[in-house]
């Protein structure tokens, strides 16, 4: 994929900054630390402000430059945090959660602090910018933050948080370097018009209201992306449910505890699938191909964000492994992970979340199974069969669902026979 620019400039920013970054890891900076050094700073940013109207009079703009001085330099420690992660060896779901509440919170009160300067220096209509600005800002994060919950990523628009801080802090040092040379009264009449169409302050002012338009924009723009994405999987998902009897409804059936019956089984004479790492697997009629889960090792660990790998191998095809499809994914033979800690994870189909499936080590194990209760037993699952006689793709006529493992407590194999 072509990078865009903005990609473009953010790897030279990493280049430059590594050096930095290398240097905050060795002497014992952790990610966190970073981010709330960041935050802090930000905090100092609000005192220059609130100082600024406390001894300042309304002409002097330097405190303005050095705020903005300053929101430069707290900005540039939310690009050390994620470089301190990466090169550290030190990322974890907790680490970009709080840096993610920090930044809201670093950005509100950078907000408080110009808006308090701007009233108190009688500047209403620019606070009011300011604050608009800032509700733009807020719903920019919250849009991305909502449609990722939702499952779909959300990231376009023009004023993100990197140029949110690069305006303010820019247009600031601009606007206190000005006053220095022209004055921080100086005011530009036009002839024929009774009122002042530029001041010094402006320099700082008008890239605010520009920023409470592009703001608010860029939110709504995502609100747009988001609403695309999400009826396009809302179409896949009425289609898939429209169908009682479609892929997803054999893989409920097939790990769901139904009354149990007992069938005479003709199974076809199916591969067993032996490939490293694999935990269970699933075949059905009428063809031999075999959907596989297996551990998912990255550099000699287990992935804790996405601990399982699943896909087929596709025998009828002369073996060859290919990933599963969207709908296969997101609506029959996917998993939703939650790491319960110590090496422990819960499995849940995302077909049906009601039934508890484990990946951990049992105990004097070094190997990592799969546990689910298979008729009274609680056990080791190794294979779901499904038996189909006819029917179309839609309403296949199912005989029977046949799950096997080995009993925890015995070692036995165990097997239960099921009639959806």
């Amino acid at each position: 994929m072509k990078k865009s620019l903005r990609d473009k400039l953010q790897q030279l920013i990493y280049l430059i900054i590594n050096p930095i970054v290398k240097g905050l890891i060795k002497i014992g900076f952790t990610p966190n630390i970073v981010t709330l050094v960041g935050f802090l700073l930000n905090i100092g940013v609000v005192v220059i402000f609130v100082t600024g109207v406390q001894k300042g009079n309304r002409g002097d703009l330097s405190y303005v430059g050095w705020a903005g001085a300053l929101t430069l330099f707290a900005g540039l420690f939310d690009m050390l945090d994620g470089q301190v992660a990466r090169l550290g060896n030190m990322g974890s779901r907790f680490g970009a959660f709080f840096d993610s509440v920090l930044d809201r919170y670093s950005e509100m009160v950078l907000f408080l602090g110009i808006c308090y300067y701007l009233v108190g220096h009688h500047y209403f209509l620019s606070s009011m910018a300011a604050f608009v600005a800032m509700i733009g800002s807020m719903m920019v994060s919250y849009t991305r933050a909502r449609a990722e919950g939702l499952g779909i990523e959300c990231k376009g628009g023009l004023m993100q948080r990197p140029e949110r801080i690069v305006v303010i802090s820019v247009s600031a040092i601009a606007c206190g370097i000005a006053s220095h040379f022209i004055g921080g009264d100086y005011k530009l009449f036009v002839p024929g018009i009774p009122f002042h169409i530029f001041e010094t302050i402006s320099i700082f002012t008008f890239p605010l209201f520009i920023m409470a338009v592009m703001t608010n924009i860029t939110a709504i723009g995502r609100m747009r992306d988001a609403k695309v994405a999400l009826d396009k999987q809302d179409q896949v998902t009425r289609v898939i449910r429209g169908a009682a009897t479609t892929v997803k409804v054999l893989l409920v059936a097939a790990i769901v505890i139904l009354p149990t019956m007992a069938f005479t089984s003709g199974e076809p004479n199916f591969p067993v699938p032996n490939v490293p790492r694999q935990l269970f697997y699933i075949q059905r009629t009428p063809n031999s191909n075999t959907i596989v889960y297996d551990l998912n090792i990255v550099n000699g660990k287990l992935d804790a964000d996405e601990p399982v790998n699943v896909y087929w191998i596709r025998y009828a095809d002369g073996g060859e492994k290919k990933p599963l499809n969207f709908i296969q994914r997101k609506f029959a033979y996917g998993i939703k992970v939650k790491d319960l800690g110590q090496g422990k994870y819960e499995l849940h189909s995302v077909a049906y979340a009601k039934k508890d499936l484990y990946l951990m080590k049992a105990a004097g194990q070094s190997d990592y199974h799969v546990y689910a209760k298979i008729g009274n037993s609680m056990a080791v699952l190794d294979r779901i069969y499904i038996e189909i006689d006819g029917g179309t793709f839609w309403h296949p006529n199912v005989l029977y669902i046949e799950l096997k493992g080995k009993d925890m407590a015995t070692g036995k194999e165990v097997k239960e026979q099921i009639k959806p």
